[in-house]
């Protein structure tokens, strides 16, 4: 297999500045082009010096490890230890998880590749190289924005209990900052239809009306007094006396309470 190393030099420095912009969007740091362009360039000088060397099995991965720290390191613009441990983490799993995917995919394409002690050197068509990082990036970065959306959700509910008379229920609240609702000066929050049911029962009587703005447009809704919530924030827990709810869209699975977070303040 003849290989024509600017070619390879080319090919690596793409990945290798695919894999560390993605590492570094994982870690929410800020991106510095140059730095990401010398660590993408060391990479790729390291790809092609790697297989001259005749290592034994465990030196080359030991070496394999510490070049892609160097790399990290070079790349990595943040000062904050914790940005590069988690870059560096993310940058040997994006590897791992790319070089598993581009394998997959020469064994379909049936690509002609050699391994060695811990290089992989292939003759595979531009695009196929090119095309299969583009999806591989793109998957990354949905799905890393899926994961912070959802652990900042998840971040963001509480365990709250809602007294009225002799009813008790535990609901999952979620502590919204859009909710700017009021109602004579005090915060509301909002539940759905079927949960007031479930608090009141049919005993449940009007305090007044607010008018609540949806995505349909202005709603005129009902506003109902609570005797107590209580609400768990962290290790302590806030006890607020009569609390005001309206009725609106609560559509999550997670919660069955928009909270404002007034009501959250310890």
């Amino acid at each position: 297999m003849v290989v024509y190393w600017e070619y390879a030099f080319a090919e690596n420095f793409i990945l290798d500045g695919l894999l560390l912009y993605l590492a570094i969007r994982c870690a929410r740091s800020r991106v510095c082009v140059w730095r990401l362009l010398l660590g993408a360039a060391v990479g790729a000088g390291e790809a092609l010096l790697f297989p001259v060397l005749a290592l034994p099995l465990w030196c080359s991965y030991a070496v394999k490890v510490l070049g892609g720290a160097l790399l990290c390191a070079i790349s990595v613009h943040d000062k904050n230890p914790r940005a590069y441990l988690v870059s560096a983490a993310a940058f040997f799993l994006l590897t791992f998880a790319l070089g598993g995917a581009l394998l997959a995919a020469y064994a379909f394409f049936g690509v002609e590749y050699a391994e060695g002690n811990g290089f992989l050197v292939e003759r595979a068509p531009v695009g196929l190289v090119v095309g299969g990082a583009a999806v591989f990036a793109i998957a990354v970065v949905r799905g890393t924005g899926y994961l912070y959306r959802f652990r900042r959700r998840r971040r963001n509910v509480l365990s709250c209990t809602l007294k009225e008379g002799e009813r008790e229920v535990k609901w999952q609240g979620y502590a919204d900052t859009g909710n700017h609702l009021e109602f004579r000066g005090q915060p509301v929050c909002v539940a759905s239809a079927a949960a007031i049911f479930a608090l009141y029962g049919r005993n449940v009587r009007e305090a007044g009306r607010i008018s609540v703005g949806t995505v349909n447009g202005t709603a005129d809704c009902p506003v109902f007094e609570c005797e107590q919530l209580e609400v768990a924030v962290g290790k302590e827990v806030v006890v607020r006396k009569g609390v005001y709810l309206t009725v609106g869209e609560v559509n999550a699975k997670e919660y069955q309470l928009i909270l404002h977070t007034a009501l959250t303040e310890v």
